[in-house]
């Protein structure tokens, strides 16, 4: 637990620091780009590039961790195998993107701007070919270089949209694809020199018995991504007025608003992932994945808290033309709970290699927001949207929870998880009715959210601060 946090710290300073940096591009574009319909279109791109990012990396990324750290395997030759695969794969993609930019962007619905697509696709090609880099990194526990690297791009990105929409004053949507792939290229040839493979060579056998443990998890990433971003990619389809591209804005916009769920949940994978394939050789494997989960929890519900009780201060992020849409925060905040314990959940199947029940999970999670996008989108616009994936992730959370008990039981703390799930409801409710019957200031809410927020960190404190403890009768020392 006292490597996990540290190296969750790290790895949650660097994302932290860079998603608040990044949040600063959230009110400059909404300040700065003409319309709304403008960040309608870097919303519906971005959401199709981490459908693409998922294809691209198909599952090697998990497959390198679970393989690196097999005893009849070699490190140093699963890394070679499939940094080359990577690279060979992106290539190809980035080739074809190019070539063939004309009759995407028309598919697209961008005929006019073809331009995009070819600097997306580059731009997602380097991505996807520095994330075995970057799980290197990882494997080396060294998390430092790690995050020095990812902050890099999150400081060359916000200083190419800076130079080009407010020194030149570009307020063209253009600029911000722009300033993704001249970010994007400087991150990765910084990142080479720390994780060209050396001393061992690239093996087909070796490729082979990792495709067959990742491509399931291809599946299970391609649904699991288009839960998180069919959302984006159908709205305009769905949406029966002219205003798509608009609502689509202010959608993504406020979607940004919830971010700080995901940044704590982004920087606790990075440091679990590694981890949990490593303490999975250990006989109290385990108990330290339940102590995980139930910190996991306990965290989230604080943050979201926070979130919602200073919701006031945190709407300026975006412009005021797009505050119609921050009802939905909650909702999200909801989702990216939902989405981090099934991520928690998730290796009972990866760890026994059973890697088929996730695609089963994420494809009816891409069933149940795909219909519910389809009926609800024309009617009820956006809260379709983001109601889709709450449910679709709390189907799949539950699914994953009951069959993982059966296949691999692990004793999770369901009473103390279930006591904090209802004190988190009541402070919420308590809030909620105060908001909405009997006080509308705003600075007065923010005091009585403070206040609320204090309740739930002193309990906190009393039953559960000590992170850092082992369960008793495990290091009766210690």
């Amino acid at each position: 637990m006292k490597v996990l946090a540290k190296e969750t710290a790290i790895y949650g300073l660097s994302s932290i620091i860079g998603k608040f940096l990044n949040y600063l591009l959230v009110p400059l574009y909404t300040y700065v780009l003409a319309r709304t319909a403008d960040y309608g279109i870097v919303t519906n791109l971005y959401a199709w590039t981490a459908l693409l990012l998922v294809i691209l990396t198909y599952g090697m990324e998990t497959g390198f961790f679970r393989f690196a750290n097999r005893e009849d395997y070699d490190p140093k030759q699963v890394y070679r195998t499939a940094f080359v695969a990577l690279l060979t794969t992106s290539t190809i993609f980035a080739v074809l993107c190019v070539a063939f930019q004309h009759p995407i962007a028309n598919f697209l619905g961008y005929a006019d701007h073809s331009e995009f697509i070819a600097m997306m696709a580059v731009t997602v090609a380097l991505d996807a070919f520095a994330c075995i880099p970057f799980a290197y990194l990882r494997y080396q526990k060294r998390p430092l270089l790690f995050a020095a690297l990812k902050l890099l791009f999150v400081v060359l990105n916000i200083a190419f949209n800076l130079l080009f929409l407010v020194v030149l004053k570009k307020n063209d949507v253009v600029y911000v694809f722009i300033s993704n792939i001249l970010a994007t290229t400087i991150q990765t040839l910084c990142l080479l020199p720390f994780c060209l493979p050396r001393g061992a060579r690239f093996s087909w056998p070796v490729l082979k018995e990792m495709l067959r443990y990742s491509l399931p998890l291809l599946v299970l990433g391609v649904a699991g991504i288009m839960n998180q971003t069919l959302d984006r990619i159908l709205f305009p389809y769905l949406y029966p007025y002219d205003d798509a591209d608009a609502q689509l804005g202010i959608y993504g916009a406020c979607f940004k608003v919830a971010m700080v769920m995901m940044m704590f949940t982004q920087a606790f994978r990075y440091a679990y992932e590694p981890f949990v394939f490593a303490k999975h050789k250990d006989r109290q494997s385990v108990e330290a994945y339940a102590d995980a989960m139930k910190y996991y929890i306990l965290f989230s519900f604080m943050i979201m808290m926070i979130v919602i009780f200073y919701l006031d201060i945190f709407r300026y992020i975006i412009a005021d033309s797009y505050w119609e849409g921050l009802k939905i925060v909650p909702v999200v905040l909801w989702t990216y709970i939902f989405q981090g314990v099934y991520f928690n959940l998730s290796f009972w199947y990866k760890l026994t290699d059973e890697t088929k029940w996730g695609a089963w999970f994420s494809l009816i999670g891409l069933v149940i927001t795909f219909v519910l996008q389809v009926v609800f989108v024309p009617k009820i616009g956006y809260w379709a949207s983001c109601g889709s994936s709450l449910v679709c992730y709390l189907t799949i959370m539950l699914l994953s929870y009951f069959i993982g008990q059966k296949k691999a039981p692990i004793p999770y703390d369901i009473k103390r998880i279930g006591m904090y799930t209802v004190l988190t409801v009541g402070l919420l409710a308590v809030y909620y009715a105060l908001r909405l019957y009997y006080i509308s200031n705003m600075w007065a809410m923010m005091g009585i959210g403070t206040v609320l927020l204090l309740i739930y960190c002193g309990i906190l404190i009393k039953f559960d601060f000590n992170v850092f403890r082992y369960r008793r009768g495990v290091n009766a020392n210690s």
